[in-house]
């Protein structure tokens, strides 16, 4: 199972859907991810892939200062999961990764 590459997340939370993106690519053995959305850009931390299940943590601002931990499960090109920010309720998860760009010359 394979988790890189750039995927669309949709976050359902008590305020409403947020979307964002995240990517996720092998360096030095290691899976490491960025995520972006409201505006802001922020590193990915634990990103560990165990079978099919993937989970990160990741901090935000917007629109409220949170610390977030993602536990989802992919399947092929698509995920399922929850996203927890602490001790509020755990949001439900989606995303589905968008289709590698072909490398063409500029």
């Amino acid at each position: 199972m394979s988790a890189e590459g750039t995927w669309d997340l949709s976050i359902s939370t008590p305020i409403g859907r947020i979307t964002a993106v995240a990517e996720f690519r092998r360096e030095d053995g290691a899976l490491i991810g960025t995520a972006r959305g409201a505006g802001e850009e922020v590193p990915l931390s634990d990103v560990v892939l165990d079978g099919d299940r993937l989970t990160w943590k990741q901090a935000v601002t917007k629109p409220m200062r949170l610390n977030l931990a993602f536990a989802v499960t992919i399947h092929g090109d698509t995920l399922t999961g929850t996203s927890k920010a602490g001790r509020l309720p755990a949001s439900k998860v989606t995303g589905e990764r968008r289709p590698r760009q072909a490398d063409t010359p500029h």
